[in-house]
């Protein structure tokens, strides 16, 4: 067995393979994990209510890290944490997105996500609403880093990705490093008894910030760079790779 006590782990790209499901295979290690005493946990830019019924379905009661950190779950519907963008910032990167017609854009506020088809069903001023998270959408990667350019130049957000064809934006200082930091302080745990595993920019900081840092094969180079290792890919059962090899220390063992 391993010192490792927490698995953060990534939703899409990561724990999903590309059909949005969870492989038998993966499941199964899993379950392996949590009966071994090892808190497994979502570590996703996805919002709660996006996320929480794959906990369900998968019988998890553990914590649960959504919106890149924005918010800590205890445990699912059991709120420990939440970071609010302020109201003002997401009028100017609402304002952005009319610079780019054929853009896609959402925002999560803690009820529900708003996008370019339902902005305007918006009630009350944006003040009215208490936001998490605002993104952008599309597959043309010169409009994408544009983007990218133009909010980096306010120099008071945090930028991430959960796709070569998106940006991610939270509040300055609030990513998933911040938040599973912030979740081992709550257990009583410590960074460096942590496995954290994705495939995206937004996972960067938790990879390099806990003891183990692991990359998926399908992972952006980046994020291949700062991890310790890189495991098969979402739709080869890459979570279940690094729970035989790194939690049950299982080097030549079969799947």
């Amino acid at each position: 067995m391993t010192a490792y006590k927490l698995l953060a782990l990534d939703m899409d790209g990561t724990l999903l393979n590309d059909d949005l499901h969870i492989t038998d295979l993966n499941l199964k290690w899993i379950r392996k994990a949590v009966e071994a005493g090892v808190t497994v946990i979502f570590s996703t830019g996805r919002g709660f209510i996006n996320a929480i019924d794959y906990a369900v379905d998968m019988g998890l009661d553990s914590p649960m890290i959504t919106v890149n950190g924005g918010e800590i779950w205890s445990k699912p519907h059991v709120l420990l944490q939440r970071k609010t963008l302020d109201a003002d910032w997401i009028s100017k990167l609402h304002g952005v997105s009319t610079q780019y017609p054929n853009t896609w854009f959402w925002a999560y506020t803690t009820k529900r996500i708003y996008n370019k088809d339902s902005w305007h069903e918006l009630q009350g001023e944006l003040t009215a609403h208490e936001w998490l998270k605002f993104g952008y959408y599309d597959e043309d990667i010169e409009i994408i880093q544009a983007i990218r350019s133009e909010i980096e130049a306010w120099q008071g957000l945090e930028i991430s990705n959960s796709s070569i064809y998106n940006l991610e934006i939270n509040p300055l200082g609030v990513s998933k490093a911040s938040a599973l930091e912030a979740l081992c302080e709550h257990m009583g745990i410590h960074m460096d008894e942590v496995i954290a595993v994705g495939d995206s920019l937004n996972d960067i900081k938790a990879i390099e910030a806990v003891g183990l840092g692991v990359a998926m094969e399908n992972a952006q180079e980046e994020v291949k760079a700062a991890a310790d290792a890189v495991t098969f890919s979402n739709n080869e059962h890459g979570v279940a790779e690094v729970i035989r090899r790194y939690i049950f220390n299982e080097a030549e063992a079969e799947l």
